[in-house]
């Protein structure tokens, strides 16, 4: 089990990079996170998981399943998270019932034992940080887990954020003494510069801990290409000299953000997060990106006069893109007659879409196939969404999905909307889409999934070179080997 000792400090990549160079060596390898807290999610065949673990499940070159992930905690504000057990909506969790997710303990060692089964090597994952000593006594995210599964663990600090020895040494003193049993040894991730400098600091670890150090992993600067999990790792990589510039507002509850990564690689696009108390820049596109809530990012939206700078931008003859949520967003109106998102209610769009929108209980979990209308272009993708939407403009839909139309377009074809996730991720679409914002044909030497595996394939080299991974084998055999 790879723990942390705070969120951030590199556990989805590590567990990634492992799944990749352990299946490489001809291991059945599986990814598994008992508790993840994210609105980046993805769709199997089964019901959807942590973004993370799905990239985790290709570096392990297997299909993704719901019991790599079977709580997934998707959060919906202040008032709580929707419940996703075992790839289904179980309902909701309110903040103050939080220690309640210790009832899903069931749930998380049934999925483990389930992978367990079809697999030489299981790589867990924790959540948050292990040192988290409020919230231990009905833990299933970290240490909780370890102890009722039997897991022997490793911790991971980050030394880029600082104070990495205070971190690791701290988490050891105060945790129980069982608890720290299941800890075998410790990692410093993200370090930049001279290793050599840092090994007194590694000596002053192990001294305090009696922890064996299994390696100091420099920074990974291919990072950025791969699926990032966690909202905080949001930012724009500004390209002045690029020829299309696209605008992105960062609402509370963005949600599939991922979508947004193979234009990002894109040379010839400045793509600028937008974060609050900041106005939308001049732009050729704005996306409004997936949200977890809709009628609440709708009205952070306006909070943040982004409704003004977005229809400015429209009378200016810019091109407007919304996905999922902010596909909802782009209509006449969303209405929540059930109270899904919370008080029942409604609130008007932003006009730029002749549809309509309600939310109901059903939610829709698939992977789809889809034909890009405007191009012929082919690709995969998924829908992750609470709603119908209904319109005019349905019937200008910029895609095709499964024999029926999917999405709205405006009678110029300016303003957009889509249900899928994760079309931009074939070369293909986003080449014609590209070239139909920028008036000719948009080149591009980025070929994502290739890109992707080949980020994967770096990245297991990458610890190969400064883990231990013999003494994590070595860790995971004595430990088999004593439960016969």
């Amino acid at each position: 089990m790879i723990l942390g000792t705070g969120s951030n400090v590199g556990k989805s990549l590590i567990v990634a990079g492992l799944c990749r160079l352990f299946a490489d060596r001809g291991l059945r390898v599986r990814p598994f996170k008992p508790q993840n807290m994210s609105n980046n999610a993805a769709a199997t065949a089964e019901g959807e998981i942590g973004r993370a673990q799905a990239l985790q499940a290709r570096a392990a070159r297997v299909a993704p399943h719901p019991d790599m992930n079977p709580v997934l905690l998707k959060p919906e504000g202040e008032q709580g998270s929707q419940i996703i057990l075992q790839g289904r909506v179980a309902g909701r969790l309110a903040s103050r019932d939080f220690a309640r997710r210790g009832d899903f303990l069931p749930q998380v060692l049934q999925s483990y034992e389930r992978l367990c089964a079809d697999a030489d090597l299981v790589i867990v994952e924790g959540a948050g940080s292990a040192a988290e000593t409020n919230l231990r006594a009905r833990d299933i995210a970290n240490l909780g887990f370890a102890r009722a599964a039997d897991v022997p663990a490793i911790l991971i600090g980050d030394i880029d954020r600082g104070g990495v020895i205070a971190s690791l040494v701290g988490s050891h003193a105060v945790l129980d003494p069982a608890d720290r049993a299941m800890i075998r040894g410790f990692a410093v991730n993200r370090f930049r510069g001279a290793v050599e400098l840092f090994r007194p600091g590694v000596e002053t670890i192990a001294t305090a801990t009696g922890w064996p150090c299994l390696g100091v992993v420099p920074w990974f600067a291919a990072a950025h290409r791969l699926p990032a999990e966690d909202g905080l790792d949001l930012r724009s990589e500004r390209k002045p000299g690029a020829r299309i510039r696209i605008a992105v507002p960062i609402l509370p509850g963005i949600a599939n953000f991922d979508d947004l990564d193979p234009l990002k690689l894109e040379a010839e696009v400045d793509l600028v997060l937008v974060p609050p108390g900041q106005p939308l820049p001049i732009a050729d596109v704005v996306i409004l990106p997936g949200s977890k809530t809709t009628l609440r990012d709708l009205a952070a939206l306006r909070a943040e006069g982004w409704d003004i700078d977005i229809l400015a931008h429209r009378r200016r003859g810019g091109h407007v893109l919304g996905l999922c949520g902010g596909y909802q967003m782009l209509g006449r109106v969303v209405r929540d007659p059930s109270g899904i998102e919370g008080p029942a209610g409604e609130a008007p769009g932003l006009g730029l879409l002749d549809v309509e929108t309600v939310l109901d209980a059903a939610k829709t979990v698939r992977e789809t196939r889809f034909t890009h209308a405007a191009s012929a272009a082919q690709g995969r993708a998924y829908e992750i969404h609470l709603g119908r939407t209904e319109g005019p403009d349905t019937r200008r839909a910029p895609f095709a999905v499964d024999g029926r139309a999917e999405g709205a377009a405006s009678p110029d074809g300016r303003v957009a909307g889509t249900y899928l996730h994760g079309a931009f991720a074939s070369d293909a679409m986003r080449a014609a889409w590209l070239g139909a914002i920028g008036g000719g044909t948009q080149g591009s030497d980025v070929r994502f999934d290739v890109l992707i595996e080949q980020t994967l394939d770096d990245l297991a080299a990458h610890l190969a070179g400064h883990l231990d991974v013999e003494a994590l084998l070595e860790i995971a055999r004595r430990h088999r080997d004593a439960a016969i």
